[in-house]
């Protein structure tokens, strides 16, 4: 039982490959035409990768707060689930950033662009402050900043899927929920730049002490 919570946090990086590859396969025509031309049909086919995306994606994102739930509860906190942990959320993010991009949705990938600066920039910066015995504690805002970050990616994958849901096809109806997960999605990027910008301030505050 000590192991489980890692091992979810291992689920969650073998299900960011299995969304990955199902929205590239979406994206891909070859690859819909190579099942297509196996006698699968098209529709079918469209539809069961990208459910396969979604939940796949609401899965994996649901383990990241599963593992470390069961972490405190079994008091099985270790050093290898501290590193896992926060890599598994930044390849998730990453591989549903690209996932979508792939897609077609320049927005999501400026977006995106952005959410992935601030991750890097603040692992170099800990990376910086590493050898000089410096940490940068993690803040209750940038916790809520990954939670923020992958509702708001969730909500851009399944507006994307709408005709695939089966919701009515009124244009003013997918238009504002398209609006809405648009919206959720900035949001997602003003708090992880902030949260960046606060680590900055944190870590200049650091080195000059």
């Amino acid at each position: 039982m000590k192991h489980l919570p890692n091992l979810i946090t291992g689920l969650r990086l073998i299900l960011t490959l299995v969304v990955f590859l199902a929205m590239l396969g979406l994206a891909s025509r070859p690859i819909l035409m190579w099942g297509v031309d196996r006698g699968l049909d098209g529709q079918a086919l469209q539809s069961a990768l990208y459910f396969t995306a979604f939940w796949g994606f609401v899965i994996a994102a649901a383990t990241d707060f599963v593992d470390g739930w069961l972490a405190r509860r079994l008091k099985a906190s270790s050093l290898l689930g501290a590193i896992l942990d926060p890599i598994a959320d930044k390849v998730l993010v990453a591989g549903a950033v690209v996932g979508l991009a792939a897609l077609g949705s320049w927005q999501t990938a400026l977006a995106g662009g952005l959410i992935l600066f601030r991750e890097f920039a603040v692992s170099a910066l800990r990376e910086t402050l590493a050898p000089k015995g410096l940490t940068l504690p993690v803040t209750l805002l940038a916790k809520w900043k990954t939670t923020l970050q992958l509702v708001a990616l969730g909500a851009q994958l399944f507006v994307g899927g709408w005709s695939v849901w089966g919701l009515p096809r009124d244009p003013e109806m997918a238009g504002n929920a398209a609006r809405g997960a648009d919206g959720l999605l900035w949001l997602a990027v003003a708090v992880t730049l902030w949260t960046g910008v606060a680590y900055a301030l944190a870590a200049r505050k650091a080195l000059k002490a």
